[in-house]
Formats: C-alpha cells, structure tokens, sequence
C-alpha cells in the first residue's frame, strides 16, 4: 500500500494546519503529502505557516494563485459592478484587497519569496499497479477558474484537457469533489485553512492505494477557530472581517 496525503490552501492558518497535520499523523504517516497551492495569504501566520509547511518531510508543493499575487505583484480581478451600490464600494474592496497582499509581503521572508517563486503549477507521480496521478491547483489552463462540485461535466473535461493522468487532484474551490470525467477520477481534497463547503472544520485527504485501487478519504477536524479569529483582530489584519466571516459561515 501507499499512502498519500493531500492538503490545498491552507492561507497562513497555522492553526488549522497544525490539527491537520496531527489527524494525519494519527492516521500514520503518509508516504508522500502533496500541498496543491495557496499558502500564506489571508490568515494571521503566512511566514509560521509557510515554515511549518516547508519542514515537513517527502513533501511536494504547488503554486496557486494567490501565491502567484504575492510574489508577482499581480492580484485577482476586481468585484463585478451591477449597480450604483457596487461602484460606490469599489474603492474599499479594492483597497481591502491590496492591503491585504501587502500586509502578507510585509511579513514573509526574502527566502519564502523565493520559495513560493520557484514552486511548480504541476506535480505528478506513477503509483506502482495504479498509474499516473497528477495534481494542479486549479485547472489545467490556469491557476483561477473555478471548477466547483456542480460544475457541468463539459466544462470539467475542457478545463482539465491535457492531463495525462488516471487520477487528477486539485484545489482551490475549498470544496471537496470526487467525480469520475471520461474514465478519470478527478478530486478536490477542500481547504485546510478557509473551507468554503458550508463545513468551517478544516478539510484535507487521504488516498491509499492498493494494487490497481484507489481509496479517497475526506477528513475533517476540529481546532480552535476562534482563536484565528481572536489573532486577526489582535494584529488588525486589513482584510479581518473578510476572512472571518468566511471563517464562521464556512461560505
């Protein structure tokens, strides 16, 4: 049997990543963890989290999009305007979002810069008796699409055209899927760090595989939200109230 561990866009919460990992060592230690992306923005320990992340042994790393903003400069495309309410906010939710990548920038290190700079947009490995699986954050084409657990099965076989997998994992929807598209089995394993399924539990996967099988085990875990919550009003993190009510509506 082999074992690995999936874990996607943990967003600086130390916290949940840390019951993550301990619910994975519980379960034994995988034989590989892949980490799908999104790694240090949004919550209050982007350079705690990115250390702990990079220590850990047999791993392999993505890099996702807010990942790409932070060392590129770049940042995801402003709301949509459909109203006069909509452009009279633009100004804030604009500014809310700069300062949110700048407070993160301001704390990483030149060496997790380099880090996230230099991470893959695909990982991938031939498991003995399975076959090819392969990861990507968000898609094959980019690194924002959105492919949700509703998303027409057309639009997932265009978006992930070009994988050359039996298995494809991804991340960045911060919601778990498991569907089979034309004979491939395509999974999402949630998010550690900001889950987005209605579930605030952090969210991450386990895959044994056994001979030519594979075994997708979605775990959640408990750990202590308020306290992120309680850390990102103690540091006035610009983008608090944002986060936090993701944090507690999981939506």
């Amino acid at each position: 049997m082999m074992r690995l561990a999936v874990l996607s866009d943990v967003h600086g919460n130390l916290l949940a990543l840390e019951a993550v990992l301990a619910d994975v060592a519980a379960q034994g230690t995988p034989d590989v963890t892949w980490v799908l992306g999104d790694l240090a923005a949004f919550c209050p320990w982007p350079a705690e989290t990115v250390a702990r992340l990079r220590a850990l042994p047999n791993a392999a790393f993505l890099q996702g999009n807010t990942d790409r903003y932070l060392i590129t400069g770049r940042r995801p495309a402003q709301p949509p305007v459909r109203s006069a309410a909509d452009w009279a906010a633009l100004p804030a939710a604009l500014a809310e979002r700069d300062a949110n990548f700048r407070w993160t920038v301001e704390r990483l290190p030149y060496d997790d810069y380099e880090f996230l700079r230099d991470l893959p947009t695909r990982i991938q490995m031939d498991v003995p008796g399975y076959g090819r699986v392969v990861a990507v954050h968000a898609n094959a084409r980019d690194d924002e699409m959105p492919l949700r657990p509703n998303t027409p099965v057309e639009q997932m076989r265009d978006f992930f055209a070009g994988l050359d997998g039996r298995l494809i994992l991804y991340g960045h929807t911060h919601q778990p899927v498991d569907r089979i598209v034309d004979g491939v089995r395509i999974v999402n394993d949630g998010s550690v760090g900001l889950p987005l399924d209605g579930d605030p539990r952090p969210a991450y996967a386990l895959l044994d595989f056994v001979g030519g099988e594979c075994t997708v085990t979605v775990r959640r875990v408990a750990y202590e939200r308020e306290a992120v919550i309680a850390e990102l009003e103690r540091v006035e993190h610009p983008a608090r109230a944002w986060v936090i009510q993701r944090l507690r509506e999981a939506s």
